[in-house]
């Protein structure tokens, strides 16, 4: 992985990341197929990452406790299943008022703030996951197709 994926992850906006992946798309010439895919998907799971990020409240899917948004991290979270958890994890948090579902320390998770689910909510929608039963499951052609799209970004970081 190139050093400067790490120091993006680790200090870029929202917004830096993802027009990075887009640009290096376009480099690359990547079928717009992808890049219909690439750039909403990384802005789903960053639009939770990114405030998770800057409340010190990383995690990963097992809940363990992260200091530092990574690509790795970032690629953990790139698994549909995880995103779906994470998903309904943020939404319970988000109603309680503290980070639930995780390893965290109690002294830490109490600071929670709220974190907007549109962007999340929208994707995982479009990919027809049931965001009222974390129970119900989703076609695994959608699981499929976003095992290539994780693909594609670590082919570009």
């Amino acid at each position: 992985m190139k050093t400067q994926s790490y120091e993006l992850f680790k200090n870029a906006s929202l917004e830096t990341i993802v027009q990075t992946l887009a640009d290096e798309l376009k480099t690359r010439n990547e079928s717009p197929f992808w890049a219909d895919k690439v750039v909403p998907f990384s802005s789903a799971i960053l639009s939770i990452l990114i405030p998770l990020k800057e409340a010190n409240l990383l995690f990963t899917p097992e809940g363990d406790h992260v200091d530092v948004l990574t690509p790795e991290l970032f690629f953990m979270w790139n698994d549909f299943v995880s995103l779906k958890s994470l998903a309904f994890t943020i939404q319970k948090s988000n109603a309680a008022g503290t980070l639930l579902r995780t390893r965290i320390d109690s002294s830490l998770t109490k600071n929670y703030q709220s974190i907007d689910l549109k962007l999340l909510g929208d994707y995982l929608s479009r990919y027809t996951v049931n965001l009222e039963d974390e129970a119900q499951d989703f076609p695994i052609s959608n699981y499929n197709l976003h095992q290539g799209v994780s693909n594609v970004i670590k082919s570009l970081l």
